[in-house]
């Protein structure tokens, strides 16, 4: 292996065009170069220089050297200037997972004044549910997922994931434009009894949260539909297929429903943060930072929804 060093002195010599002046630059005796030089030829077997009396110069072999020594010299540069942006916070690749309703307003506006901050760093945004998107935070495959937990339905956390919750999502109904519900008064889930619903799948356990809530109220709903993209239900109510539950995060376009507040304490969920506590990568304070901001907006945002 090459001695980078020796490389750079040589590098040196050729800049400068003696081994005085290299010294000089490099902060070293004349005779601490000239020993380097000298190893390195030894080392090749090669000869580096032409010496002469009152002169130096690099052979064929030598210059040829200093090139490479060049490339070198930028390569570690660059590889110094990339590690300080890593440190900095200014450069590097974040990893984030998130769900499907946070897409739609609190992820934008986190990652907008992130990326604002920092054009340098490269993002890679995963799709998934909390269930699906753990596993892989806990491998580090993520750097930070955002997630959601309903009281009716907590998953299983595991010892080396964090999460911070940042704001809890009132549940909502949405009916059809000729729907007896209105607008105002909120709603409580027993008077739903005997409505058809277009319901969600559920998570990891299967069983989803409105068949939870509404067997402790004394009733199972029947369901007709079932998908997890929330604009789907919200367009199965829109036609008049049945009511949908749908939570604030999820409401998306709402043109021709009615959307009812729903008094229930426990069918909200609770949207946080999942990390890693052994993460280093000094982006994910920053990303944190902007997340809790655009968190405390989106709540905000759903206070009016709130019972």
């Amino acid at each position: 292996m090459l001695n980078s060093a020796r490389l750079l002195v040589l590098l040196e010599i050729a800049r400068r065009g003696s081994i005085v002046a290299a010294a000089r630059t490099l902060h070293l005796s004349p005779s601490a170069v000239s020993h380097q030089l000298a190893r390195l030829e030894q080392e090749l077997g090669v000869a580096l220089v032409e010496r002469a009396p009152q002169s130096l110069r690099l052979t064929a072999a030598g210059q040829r050297l200093a090139e490479h020594a060049q490339a070198i010299a930028d390569l570690m540069a660059e590889a110094r200037d990339e590690a300080r942006g890593h440190a900095a916070g200014e450069a590097g690749v974040l990893r984030l997972g998130f769900f499907a309703s946070s897409g739609l307003e609190l992820l934008p506006r986190a990652l907008s004044a992130f990326a604002t901050r920092r054009p340098h760093v490269e993002l890679e945004l995963i799709l998934g549910q909390p269930h699906e998107l753990v596993p892989d935070l806990e491998s580090g495959t993520l750097d930070a997922a955002v997630v959601f937990e309903h009281p009716l339905d907590p998953w299983c956390r595991q010892a080396a994931v964090d999460v911070e919750m940042l704001f809890d999502e009132p549940p909502l109904v949405v009916v059809g434009p000729g729907h007896r519900l209105g607008r105002g008064t909120p709603v409580r889930l027993a008077a739903l009894e005997g409505e058809t619903w277009i319901g969600t799948r559920g998570g990891d356990t299967g069983e989803p949260v409105l068949e939870r809530a509404c067997a402790a109220e004394g009733f199972l709903p029947r369901v007709r539909c079932r998908s997890d993209h929330y604009q789907v239900t919200i367009n199965l109510a829109r036609a008049g297929m049945g009511i949908a539950l749908v939570p604030a995060l999820g409401l998306g376009d709402t043109a021709g429903v009615r959307v009812c507040r729903l008094d229930h304490p426990r069918l909200h969920r609770r949207i946080g943060v999942a990390t890693r506590a052994t993460n280093q990568n000094p982006l994910l304070r920053a990303f944190l930072t902007e997340l809790r901001s655009a968190a405390a907006e989106v709540s905000t945002l759903l206070e009016p929804y709130r019972v």
